[in-house]
């Protein structure tokens, strides 16, 4: 048989044996413990509330910056779980198709793609692959225009694949963008030719001068010399005597007059064929490239740029020609001699200063290829220089003395001619450039 249960309340049973008095202070004893653990307690949970409500406060604050961002974002964002459902869209999309948020997520992608995508599923379940073209279905029930579409695989937080993610651009924005660089690249190309040419204004000023003011010399000369045939002619036809007309030949120096006639006539045509030969040297730095390209002379087309850019320089060093008569290269003559006066120019502001300066040309051929090498004593070119000099904009060159698009044009130019542009140190000090374009 059980014991009998104790009648006594549970803290008498605690504190059997004690006096009452001490019983009583153990009970507030406990009491207070039992009140102290129940405010740490609380305390604790009112900490936690706080870190939580900061840590919610701070997830909300990312996910509305998040947010913003992906609705400033110009080009198209879509995001796909791993069966090709919408998962997020950014605003640009939703401007695209005129759809409304909640009528995207969750669907399949495939329903808002244009009927002529056709394998883009595929390219959603791998994951990756390389632009494409993809029209979206608008809310009108018609497509968008064609966008440039880019796929990437999207990934969980341990790294595995998770879905996709599609980015993209309008195609018409695209070429917008396209025709407004290559308009900016084609402004910069006239004017980077434009100060080629006013770099030799100088000279081809003082080239003109000399034979024009030949010319003006002997047609003054010619004049004069007309004005006393005149008189001569007027008196022999009025019928004067012998004595008359022997008189007036003496007077008027008729014979001296008809032995300078031939020169002056040779010397006036010869000037304006050196006028002629000037303009038609002019025409050559129109820098077009319409027609087919043509045999052209390397030797004549170095001579000729040489020529020009040491008359628009007071005081240009000799510059050594090695040039073979009859090596051609295939081109446009117009477009190789801007590359060939931008060599020379810069060949001469490297020695510029120096002591001995030199610049040496030479023209060789190299099988199918012929080149030209332009080559200088100068400083050289700086060791963390040498793989930027044919960039955009890239020059050692002061402030104000250069645009750093010479070389970039020039490179340019030379791949069009399906030929190489480089540039090396010479081991005993100084730049070289090579330029390397198929034989003529």
């Amino acid at each position: 048989m059980a014991p009998p249960a104790d009648p006594r309340p549970p803290s008498a049973l605690s504190f059997a044996g004690l006096p009452d008095t001490d019983i009583a202070q153990a009970q507030e004893a406990a009491w207070i413990e039992v009140i102290r653990k129940m405010e740490e307690v609380y305390s604790d949970l009112i900490s936690y509330e706080i870190e939580l409500e900061e840590k919610n406060t701070a997830l909300e604050e990312a996910q509305r910056f998040i947010t913003s961002v992906l609705s400033s974002v110009s080009d198209i964002l879509v995001v796909c779980d791993s069966k090709g459902h919408i998962q997020q869209v950014n605003l640009a999309f939703l401007k695209l198709t005129d759809i409304a948020e909640i009528d995207l997520k969750g669907r399949p992608m495939a329903e808002f793609l244009g009927e002529d995508v056709g394998p883009l599923c595929h390219w959603l379940e791998a994951g990756t692959g390389g632009d494409r073209e993809v029209r979206f279905r608008h809310r009108d029930g018609g497509t968008t225009e064609p966008v440039a579409l880019t796929c990437a695989t999207l990934l969980d937080h341990r790294g595995l694949p998770a879905g996709t993610v599609l980015t993209g651009r309008p195609v018409g924005e695209l070429r917008r963008a396209y025709e407004a660089l290559k308009r900016a690249q084609a402004q910069l190309v006239q004017q980077e030719k434009m100060a080629s040419l006013g770099r030799l204004i100088a000279g081809v000023a003082h080239e003109l001068n000399n034979p024009i003011s030949f010319i003006v010399g002997n047609v003054h000369a010619l004049t004069k010399y007309r004005d006393r045939l005149e008189a001569y002619l007027a008196a022999i036809h009025a019928g004067a005597d012998a004595d008359r007309r022997e008189s007036l030949r003496q007077s008027l120096r008729i014979d001296g007059l008809m032995a300078d006639l031939p020169p002056l006539i040779a010397g006036t045509q010869e000037g304006a064929q050196r006028v002629a030969d000037i303009v038609k040297s002019l025409k050559r730095l129109s820098f077009s490239a319409s027609g087919d390209p043509e045999p052209v002379a390397l030797a004549e087309l170095v001579e000729n740029a040489v020529q020009w850019v040491a008359k628009g320089r007071k005081q240009p060093p000799s510059i050594s020609l090695d040039l073979p008569p009859d090596l051609k290269a295939l081109g446009h003559a117009g477009q190789l001699h801007q590359v060939l006066v931008n060599l020379v120019e810069n060949a001469l502001d490297a020695v510029a200063g120096r002591a001995d300066p030199r610049v040496a040309i030479r023209a060789v051929a190299a099988g199918p290829q012929v080149a030209v090498e332009v080559a200088d004593n100068g400083p050289g070119i700086g060791a963390d220089d040498i793989g930027k000099v044919f960039d955009p904009f890239f020059t050692t060159k002061p402030v104000g003395q250069g645009t750093g698009l010479g070389l970039w044009i020039s490179y340019g130019i030379v791949r069009d001619h399906a030929g190489s542009l480089e540039a090396a140190n010479l081991p005993d000090g100084g730049a070289c450039f090579r330029m390397s374009l198929p034989a003529g």
